[in-house]
């Protein structure tokens, strides 16, 4: 049987874009609740993995988007029963609150566009991240941030704007600033007037992401496989 991943989606253009499809080339099945659109998450969490994906909320923000709540729930779950977690902005954002630590909206300088990361030491023995190149881009497209890793939790990623662009609780749950789902060619439907508000320019934006892409996206793929290890491992020990 292939393992499974819960993937909770909280917009309409927010979907598991490539990162889903490295998923899927790993062997590992995807179930996708759009919460966004009122679909009910479960009430436990029953599959392999569970990925949260990006969303314009604060993790606790559940007056805008009342399914925060039963989300912060499984990913208790799962740290408590040691199942893989993979959380993407606000879902790393979500993973961070709940272990502990602390988020700020608007905090600091937005990031938007191909950003160039450093990993840390504490990277090379990390079981996603050991062996990356030490500096990598990434697309970002935030305002928000955590302000404070989880006590106890593993600093792996910055960035020149924010420092906690990755890090590890516990053994198998992750959380990302940025985003390896999004492929450059997404830029393309951002809102130019949004983009200019911040003095940027679309098409610039779009060279630069796909420049970097050519050396960016195996180092992402690369990661994406090795979360898909860790989904069925956690399968064949269920």
């Amino acid at each position: 049987m292939a393992a499974k991943a819960l993937v909770v989606q909280n917009t309409a253009l927010g979907g598991p874009g490539r990162f889903g499809d490295w998923l899927a080339e790993a062997g590992v099945a995807m179930q996708i609740v759009r919460a966004y659109e009122g679909t009910p998450l479960p009430p436990r969490l029953t599959q392999d993995a569970l990925v949260v994906l990006g969303g314009g909320f604060m993790p606790d923000d559940d007056a805008r988007a009342p399914w925060l709540a039963p989300t912060r729930a499984l990913v208790a779950e799962a740290l408590d029963a040691g199942t893989p977690v993979f959380g993407i902005c606000l879902g790393g954002q979500l993973l961070a609150h709940v272990a502990g630590g602390a988020v700020a909206a608007e905090h600091g300088e937005p990031e938007i566009g191909s950003t160039p990361l450093t990993l840390r030491a504490e990277a090379q023995s990390d079981p996603l991240f050991h062996g990356l190149p030490r500096r990598v881009t990434a697309i970002e497209r935030h305002v928000d941030a955590v302000t404070a890793l989880p006590a106890g939790a593993v600093w792996l990623a910055e960035s020149e704007r924010c420092p906690y662009q990755a890090f590890r609780v516990g053994e198998r749950a992750w959380g990302v600033q940025f985003h390896p789902e999004t492929a450059p060619e997404r830029i393309r439907a951002w809102d130019a007037g949004r983009l200019a508000a911040h003095g940027l320019d679309r098409a610039e934006l779009l060279s630069r992401a796909m420049k970097d892409a050519v050396t960016a996206t195996p180092v992402w793929r690369q990661l994406a496989h090795r979360f898909a290890a860790l989904a069925q491992l956690a399968q064949q020990s269920a």
